[in-house]
């Protein structure tokens, strides 16, 4: 375990998610305050784009294409000088995706919690792949909370991480982009993983309640960054790959957007990113 000085770079944000590091910066996107911004370590915030939607994911393709899950308006879209243009049409699902992830084949995931939150009545959830033509095909299996996915710098393994059972979870993909074999990875002790990211070593780094935990294959705890408020996503970046960027909000089970408690954060790390993502 190593002490950890945290940074904030950014503060003002109603609700932090879905950290990512592309061309020199780390972006997030602020799901309550419709925006997604780009931060360098100065703490220099710049606005990419706004988009009204809830949730608020984006990722980018190995062709520098950045792709954006708009719940709101029901597509996947791409993002382009601040502006979108719609991909996927996302409708036919009852209840609006959640994350996104791309590998480097081209093949893109999204999966959906389909269940109301907050307030709603559980139901498992799933995820889909979609096709180059924009065709969304549901894989095989079932997820409590569906949230933050990786896919390892092989391209051979798909993780997600199980909000609501603690599970990192792991699936085998083909050549075609299909999953298989689910799997636990490992098992987070209390509070289920949010967003996630991969090291050079095969570790994941987990959002996981007031702390972000360094977790191998098989459960064991490597790391850990404790916080003064909840852990909503995490991703490697830096110069070095050797910072942990950390998107954290103070969280009472509500949805409130009158509340700016949201913190863009980074810390040191000893390991750098797994190079994936590569942009």
């Amino acid at each position: 375990m190593t002490d950890h000085n945290i940074t904030t770079l950014k503060t003002d944000i109603i609700m932090g998610e879905c950290t990512r590091w592309h061309d020199g910066r780390i972006w997030f996107a602020d799901w309550l305050g419709g925006a997604i911004y780009a931060v360098d370590d100065n703490g220099t915030s710049q606005t990419m784009a706004k988009i009204q939607s809830l949730p608020l994911s984006f990722d980018w393709d190995a062709s520098n294409r950045c792709f954006v899950v708009n719940s709101t308006a029901r597509k996947l879209q791409i993002l382009a000088d601040g502006q979108v243009t719609d991909f996927a049409d996302l409708s036919e699902a009852p209840f609006s995706y959640n994350e996104i992830v791309i590998d480097d084949a081209g093949h893109i995931y999204l999966n959906n919690i389909n269940f109301q939150f907050p307030g709603g009545d559980f139901s498992p959830g799933f995820i889909v792949l979609v096709t180059p033509d924009g065709e969304i095909i549901r894989q095989q299996g079932e997820l409590a909370f569906p949230n933050g996915m990786v896919i390892t710098p092989d391209g051979k393994t798909l993780i997600c991480a199980e909000s609501y059972n603690g599970r990192l979870t792991a699936f085998d993909i083909a050549r075609d982009g299909t999953l298989s074999n689910q799997r636990l990875w490992a098992q987070i002790d209390g509070q289920g993983g949010d967003g996630i990211c991969i090291d050079a070593e095969g570790a994941i780094w987990a959002s996981s309640g007031k702390r972000c935990l360094r977790i191998s294959e098989g459960g064991a705890v490597l790391d850990t960054v404790p916080l003064d408020r909840m852990a909503f996503a995490c991703m490697l970046g830096g110069s070095d790959g050797k910072t942990l960027y950390i998107a954290a909000n103070e969280w009472n089970g509500k949805i409130d957007p009158s509340q700016r408690t949201g913190r863009l954060l980074s810390t040191p790390v000893a390991v750098p990113h797994a190079g994936f993502p590569r942009r």
